[in-house]
């Protein structure tokens, strides 16, 4: 766990990463030796398998909740998918020393990796800190939207209420689920899926009519101070929801701008590949002979661009005369031809207007549905609760991936597979924890910055890895003579690296004495 934290090697390569450590910092009593050898390492992990994970995570984060002080009054879940590279025949969901196995199998690959089988890795956390309360691997072909209610079943035992807020995106919007938790008790928020019938019904009344938008937010750009700061509107939709839940529409000006400069490119990438079918069409070896062929190309342009409810085509067929003669050789006086009819196709298309402007009405626009009331979660709450939190997960999916390095993931026994995840998830606690904890720390002593970037440029959001990066340079030198230690030099600490342990209330000494 220490090694997935800090820098994630291969199972194989633990030895050598941990040979020149200090014992006693990675919990060993003694000399690295030949202990952390793979074929050992993956004897642990199917003790750990066959231990009670469920219950020892249980134990883990209620001890972690009470310990820190972390609020579970909302929690934000979302799921991303596990790649693994190999066949995994044997990874049927079989039973694996009397326990059921996860079924490692094809699925919606989310890495944008089809060809490699996956497991899905389902993810919450909590709005204080972005700290991982739950985790849940499944098997791959998963659909997500199945694994809300057990999901939210497990975070109501954990917080002893079902008054908190769960926020996810679409796939929880199914009507199981949300009447679900509403009958528990329970509230949530989640985004309205394009597919229901309230999304249309908004789209067609706002063609006509205008919304009563109040302003709830108002956001500067970040990368450019000229730039205009994000406009953030809502209204109640004059469409109710078919449960009677609370449906806002939100317009923000950022995604109107996005939303029309993305159609915009769609549509050049089209054109211009409309105009590539057609050159072909009109090339002497047209490889097209068919109108079917002709409209299948043309319907795969546009479907690859996103096109296809904005651009209309049509295919014209003519026939062109074509002679050949009937023997090889110079043509001369007596030559004979041959005449053959072929049919050629001509395309052509235009810009459909009307349903152009009907989507540039609905640029900008965001739903978000909630079975909380008002009193509970304004409208501008109900905002920030999804934009500025919820992407907080992908963050954690990243750091899980990118970081921690789980994916692609390459050992054959589906048993250690689980195990190891379940390590990952611990690492993820850490990294969290620790960067609540440092930013807690600023707040409390009013520092807007830390110099921990190169040329000690200002970090106004520490991460884990890059306090932990500013630790590994730190070595300890050991004089010795006949085998045994004549002096020992510690390291010596520069002031940021002091800063950063009295911020995290670690004595300097817990790294000079062990």
């Amino acid at each position: 766990m220490r090694n997935l934290a800090l820098a994630r090697v291969p199972l194989y390569a633990l030895g050598e990463w941990a040979a020149p450590r200090v014992p006693a910092l990675l919990g060993l009593a003694g000399p690295i030796g030949r202990g952390l050898e793979d074929d050992r390492v993956g004897r642990s992990l199917d003790r750990l398998f066959d231990a009670d994970r469920p219950a020892l995570l249980t134990e883990l984060v209620l001890h972690m909740v009470r310990a820190f002080g972390v609020s579970l009054d909302e929690l934000h879940n979302d799921s991303t998918t596990i790649t693994l590279h190999g066949q995994y025949a044997a990874a049927t969901g079989r039973l694996v020393r009397g326990k059921p196995s996860l079924r490692i199998a094809h699925g919606h690959n989310k890495d944008h990796r089809p060809d490699l089988k996956q497991l899905l890795w389902i993810l919450t956390i909590s709005a204080d800190g972005a700290v991982p309360v739950h985790f849940k691997v499944a098997d791959g072909p998963t659909e997500d939207s199945t694994t809300h209610r057990e999901t939210w079943e497990t975070l109501r035992r954990w917080v002893g209420s079902p008054r908190f807020l769960y926020v996810a995106d679409s796939k929880l919007c199914t009507f199981e689920n949300l009447r679900h938790i509403h009958r528990e008790g329970g509230w949530f928020l989640t985004v309205l899926p394009r597919s229901r019938k309230e999304d249309r019904l908004f789209k067609d009344w706002i063609q006509e009519h205008t919304p009563g938008w109040e302003p709830v937010a108002e956001r500067p750009s970040l990368r450019r101070a000229e730039a205009a700061p994000d406009v953030v509107r809502t209204c109640p939709s004059p469409v109710p929801d078919a449960d009677g839940f609370r449906l806002h529409w939100f317009h923000s000006t950022w995604k109107q701008a996005r939303d029309a400069e993305a159609r915009s490119d769609a549509l050049e990438a089209a054109w211009k590949g409309l105009e590539a079918l057609r050159a072909r069409l009109e090339g002497p070896r047209a490889r097209l002979r068919s109108r079917a062929g002709v409209a299948q190309a043309a319907e795969a342009i546009l479907h690859e661009r996103g096109t296809e409810r904005w651009v209309a085509y049509e295919i014209a067929s003519f026939e062109e005369a074509v002679f050949r003669q009937e023997k090889r050789g110079r043509p001369g006086q007596n030559t004979r031809w041959r005449r053959r009819v072929k049919t050629r196709f001509q395309l052509t298309w235009s810009l459909r207007p009307e349903r152009v402007d009907y989507d540039a009405r609905c640029d900008g626009l965001f739903p978000l549905l909630t079975n909380a009331p008002e009193e509970r979660l304004s409208a501008a709450e109900l905002w920030a609760a999804y934009k500025s939190k919820q992407p907080l997960v992908e963050k954690r999916h990243d750091l899980l991936k990118n970081v921690e390095a789980a994916t692609p993931m390459y050992l054959k026994s589906v048993a250690r597979i689980e195990a190891l995840l379940f390590l990952h998830f611990v690492a993820l606690l850490v990294h969290a924890l620790v960067e609540r904890e440092i930013r807690q720390a600023m707040r409390r002593r009013r520092l807007e910055s830390l110099p921990l970037y190169p040329e000690q440029r200002a970090c106004e959001a520490p991460t884990a890895r890059r306090l932990f990066e500013l630790f590994e340079p730190l070595q300890r030198h050991l004089l010795c003579q006949g085998g045994r230690v004549v002096q020992r030099f510690d390291p010596e600490l520069d002031e940021r690296q002091q800063l950063i342990l009295e911020l995290l209330d670690i004595p300097p000494s817990r790294f000079r004495n062990l």
